[in-house]
């Protein structure tokens, strides 16, 4: 039986920081957290109990950004002093230190490798540098006014970048050129992140919005509405089908990408939210806010694995037909009146389910409020071969589904050779030219 959808819940809260917290990143190992923020400080919290925090002091400044190495062994930070560090994440504290750019420095991103580092400043640049030793290796100069988010691509091939001059630019590493400008912003871009699959990119804007490109066709795929002041901060869940937001009017919102659709709502700090992560996984994800407090969460909603479903359906095929019609892996719609929310573990946080699903906890409450309609099933039976069809109707389904799975794999290895060819062709026809 598929498992039926949860809601997230609120594990830890962290409280150390002495003003706002700016950024938040997951080490890829699951032990610790590292959080960074205007006080001038990074710290790192351990997940194992009764395991100290870590205060790492050395920023002369508001720390901007946060970023875990690949390999966990590493924490990198982005300060208003113009530095960047580079931390090891034991009780030590050591870290090496290196002038990055000519004005407050943004943000701060590794290669999937670990090899090379990205830098964005209020100088308007965005800076590549090796891991080792810090050797600068270019900049990247097109944005006209203050760089808040430069991200690579999974692949490491591009740059995304979200900039004060209300553009989102794509750039590719090899050439060093801007190869796609999105205007659709009508304020400030706080933060931009590549989709897991490298496809898409997603937006977060001071215009309250929080928008999904398509890269490979330039298309703005989805834009959303829901917060009600700038959204600062966002990430995007291990799968890809979810994102999640935090912005100014204090809340969390989780969007279903797959829907298109906002999906929860959580309410936990008393004032901005200024920075969400997931974890590597997605089984947790953190929030921070200008109340000064770190928040951990459970995920849990993206616990439903379609491949349950599909197991769930063969294991039916292999039974002997019931007497009566079974819905055991559809998980209840029905709708609930809001209920006052409570505050858990006297934090104040209460949630918004932005969904029809399983009957909650007292301390969720729902953003729809429609009368519950659901009645009592009289038993009924099925004819035997009405259910031997329906059967075989599911089984052709399941074979349909897994199809166009395979012909979606096909066709982004097609689409990455398509990518490949064009970026030989460009090569040559940069060899050629020199020659004429």
């Amino acid at each position: 039986m598929a498992t039926v959808l949860e809601d997230p819940s609120l594990e830890r809260h962290f409280k150390g920081h002495r003003d706002t917290v700016c950024s938040l990143d997951f080490n890829p190992n699951m032990k610790q957290l590292a959080s960074v923020s205007m006080d001038s400080c990074l710290m790192v919290w351990n997940f194992k109990p009764q395991m100290r925090a870590y205060r790492f002091v050395g920023h002369k400044d508001a720390v901007m950004d946060v970023k875990f190495s690949p390999s966990g062994h590493l924490v990198a930070s982005a300060s208003r002093d113009k530095t960047v560090r580079l931390w090891i994440p034991t009780v030590k504290g050591e870290s090496t230190v290196f002038k990055a750019h000519t004005a407050t420095v943004r943000s701060v991103d590794f290669t999937y490798d670990g090899q090379t580092l990205i830098t964005a400043s209020d100088d308007k640049t965005i800076k590549l540098w090796t891991c080792h030793r810090q050797k600068f290796l270019y900049s990247l100069n097109q944005h006209s006014n203050w760089v808040r988010s430069a991200k690579f691509s999974p692949d490491g091939r591009l740059i995304v970048s979200g900039s004060d001059d209300k553009t989102v630019k794509i750039w590719d590493r090899n050439s060093k050129e801007c190869i796609h400008t999105f205007y659709e912003h009508g304020g400030f871009v706080n933060q931009v992140e590549f989709h897991p699959s490298g496809t898409c990119i997603a937006s977060a804007g001071t215009d309250s919005t929080v928008k999904v490109w398509d890269i490979r066709m330039n298309k703005l795929l989805q834009h959303y509405t829901a917060h009600s002041a700038a959204v600062n901060s966002l990430s995007f869940h291990a799968s890809g089908n979810y994102l999640i937001s935090g912005s100014d009017d204090s809340t969390l919102k989780v969007f279903d990408l797959l829907e298109g659709r906002l999906f929860y709502t959580l309410h936990g700090h008393q004032g901005p939210c200024t920075a969400v992560a997931f974890s590597k996984s997605g089984e947790y994800f953190a929030s921070g806010g200008s109340d000064e407090q770190v928040l951990v969460w459970k995920t849990n909603f993206d616990q439903l694995d379609f491949s349950e479903v599909l197991q769930s359906h063969k294991n039916r095929q292999e039974e002997p037909t019931p007497s009566e019609p079974t819905v055991s892996d559809i998980p209840p719609r029905v709708t609930r009146k809001p209920t006052k929310p409570k505050s858990p573990r006297g934090n104040g946080v209460t949630f918004e389910m932005d969904m029809m699903g399983s009957e909650p906890e007292p301390t969720i409450r729902t953003t729809k409020d429609r009368p519950a309609t659901t009645q009592q099933l009289e038993p009924q039976s099925l004819p035997p071969q009405l259910g031997k069809t329906l059967e075989q109707i599911v089984g052709q389904l399941d074979v349909l589904t897994q199809t166009v799975s395979l012909l979606e794999q096909r066709l982004t290895m097609t689409e990455n050779k398509l990518r490949e060819c064009l970026d030989n062709q460009q090569r040559l026809t940069l060899q050629v030219r020199p020659s004429d």
